[in-house]
């Protein structure tokens, strides 16, 4: 009973993971661009990003079910390449959390970005560093608290999504059924108890999550002025 109980958490937090480390690879070329780049495709590629920021969830869960089912483009790929359907799958959760939480990513990536002056960069040019060198070496150090703002944050809000989660997964224990889901189930079920415990961990770790975060941009504020 004890193991079916904690079954949500540790999924959940499996899932907050592996999305929070996919969106870091995948939203840092992406923020990058966005915040350096002049092109005429620049608005509408930021407009798309920050789209799950006012799409219903349930609207992009719908939508995902059509490109990743078996008549989508992309299930009919992923069927061909023997992977099968990812609807109703960890890895469906993925892929769906990682667009739903994408602008988490690179919108404090992207301001962080946009921050550092170009003097820093053209100093590192003039002592022959490479552009490699200058994004790992100069751009990383200084957008320090952007990346800990987009890991907290996506991170936090992977734990809390709902919508798009059980539209493109289910309930599955053990295989799709996350925390918010489980609440939901208990909440179905008249469970309230059960309800009210994960709820108030839930409220716990997003208080906590909040504060961390409000400390790490302070402190790194005070350092600045030092």
């Amino acid at each position: 009973m004890l193991e079916t109980y904690w079954d949500p958490v540790w999924l959940t937090l499996k899932l907050a993971l592996l999305t929070t480390t996919v969106l870091l690879m995948v939203g840092t070329p992406i923020a990058w661009w966005l915040a350096r780049s002049r092109h005429w495709s620049r608005q509408p590629i930021a407009a798309m990003v920050a789209l799950p920021l006012v799409l219903p969830p349930t609207v992009l869960g719908f939508y995902l079910l059509l490109v990743l089912g078996p008549n989508g483009w992309v299930g009919q790929l992923t069927q061909s390449m023997g992977l099968g359907l990812l609807p109703f799958t960890f890895e469906g959760l993925v892929v769906a959390s990682v667009l739903y939480s994408l602008p988490f990513t690179v919108q404090p990536l992207q301001n962080a970005f946009e921050a550092i002056s170009e003097g820093f960069l053209e100093a590192a040019a003039t002592l022959r560093a490479g552009p490699v060198d200058r994004f790992f070496f100069v751009v990383i150090p200084l957008a320090r608290n952007g990346f800990i703002t987009a890991s907290v944050l996506t991170f936090a809000h992977t734990i809390g999504e709902f919508g798009v989660i059980l539209m493109i997964g289910g309930n599955i224990p053990g295989e799709t059924k996350v925390l918010s889901v489980a609440i939901y189930d208990h909440v179905e079920s008249l469970e309230y108890t059960q309800a009210h415990w994960l709820s108030a961990g839930m409220v716990a770790f997003s208080f906590i999550v909040l504060v961390t975060l409000y400390a790490l941009n302070g402190r790194t504020r005070m350092g600045a002025f030092r």
